[in-house]
C-alpha cells in the first residue's frame, strides 16, 4: 500500500473496531445454542464475550454521537496504539483541543467520582488512570510526529449510566455521560487556531504516528456484518426471556384458578350428597 493511502485507512476505521475484532474471536469459541436454548431465549454471548459485547455497544454509540461534530473536527476510532493491540477508543483533533475517549459502557448502574476514584456500582476501577495515561501517551507520540508540544486531554465518556456523581473533579482528565458529551465538546472554548488543528490532524491520521507494527486493512464489512447477526440473536434471546418471563406468572395463575375453580366443583358436589 502506497504512503498516501495509509491516512485514508486510519480514518476508515469504525468505532468499537478493534472489540469487534476482539468479540467475534472470542465468540467463534462459544458453542452453538441448542433448539431448547433458543427456545427459552439463553443468550449466544458467553460470559467472556459478553464485556466485549457491551464494550463494542459503548464505542458504537459514542461514534454516533461524535458524527454530531462539525467539519473542523478530525474524528478518529479504535487508533491502535504501540506494538501490542492496544488502541485508543476515540481521537478528537479540533478548535477546543486534542482529546482522547476511554468509553465505558456502565448503563444502569450508579458512577461516582472524587478526584482520582471512579467507583461503579461501589466497585473501584482504572478508568481515570487509564484515560490519563492514554492522553499523556498520545501528547508524546503527537508532538513528535508534529514537531511541536501537542496537550491532550483525556476523557472517560460513561455511556448511560444510572447516574453519575462527581463530588471532586480529576485534576488530568474529565468525566461525562454520553448525553452530555456533545454539549460540552461545543461549549469548550477554542485553543487551537485552524494551521494548528490541521498541523496536528495531519499528523494524528499517519498510522506511524501511533504504531511501529504493520497497519493492514481487516475484512470490515464481513467482520460488521457478523456483529450484525450476533445483535440480532441476542436481541431475540432478550424478548424471549422477557416473554417467558410474563408467560410464566400468567400460566401459574390461570392453574391457580382453574385449581380453585375445580376445588370449588369438588366441594359443592360432596355437600350435594
Amino acid at each position: 500500500m502506497s504512503p498516501d493511502a495509509m491516512p485514508q485507512l486510519l480514518r476508515e476505521r469504525v468505532p468499537g473496531q478493534a472489540v469487534l475484532e476482539e468479540l467475534m474471536a472470542v465468540q467463534s469459541r462459544v458453542p452453538r445454542r441448542s433448539w431448547l436454548q433458543r427456545v427459552f431465549g439463553a443468550s449466544p454471548l458467553s460470559p467472556e464475550s459478553m464485556p466485549w459485547y457491551k464494550g463494542a455497544l459503548g464505542e458504537i454509540a459514542v461514534g454516533r454521537i461524535l458524527e454530531g461534530l462539525g467539519p473542523e473536527w478530525l474524528v478518529l476510532h479504535a487508533v491502535p496504539v504501540g506494538t501490542g493491540s492496544s488502541d485508543i477508543d476515540h481521537v478528537l483533533v479540533g478548535p477546543a483541543g486534542v482529546f482522547t475517549l476511554n468509553t465505558k459502557n456502565h448503563s444502569g448502574q450508579p458512577v461516582w467520582v472524587a478526584g482520582r476514584a471512579l467507583l461503579v456500582a461501589g466497585k473501584r476501577t482504572h478508568h481515570i488512570r487509564s484515560a490519563a495515561y492514554e492522553a499523556a501517551r498520545a501528547a508524546k507520540l503527537l508532538g513528535s510526529a508534529a514537531g511541536f508540544p501537542v496537550e491532550v486531554t483525556g476523557v472517560v465518556v460513561i455511556v448511560q449510566p444510572k447516574s453519575l456523581t462527581i463530588k471532586a473533579r480529576p485534576e488530568r482528565v474529565t468525566v461525562v455521560t454520553d448525553a452530555r458529551l456533545l454539549s460540552w465538546l461545543r461549549r469548550s472554548q477554542p485553543v487551537l487556531g485552524t494551521e494548528q488543528v490541521a498541523q496536528i490532524a495531519s499528523a494524528a491520521v499517519r498510522p506511524g504516528t501511533w504504531c511501529r507494527k504493520p497497519f493492514a486493512a481487516s475484512e470490515l464489512p464481513a467482520l460488521q456484518d457478523s456483529f450484525t447477526a450476533l445483535r440480532i440473536m441476542v436481541e431475540q434471546a432478550r424478548r424471549r426471556q422477557a416473554a417467558w418471563a410474563l408467560s410464566v406468572p400468567a400460566v401459574g395463575f390461570v392453574v391457580l384458578a382453574n385449581s380453585a375453580q375445580w376445588g370449588a366443583a369438588i366441594l359443592q358436589g360432596l355437600g350435594g350428597r
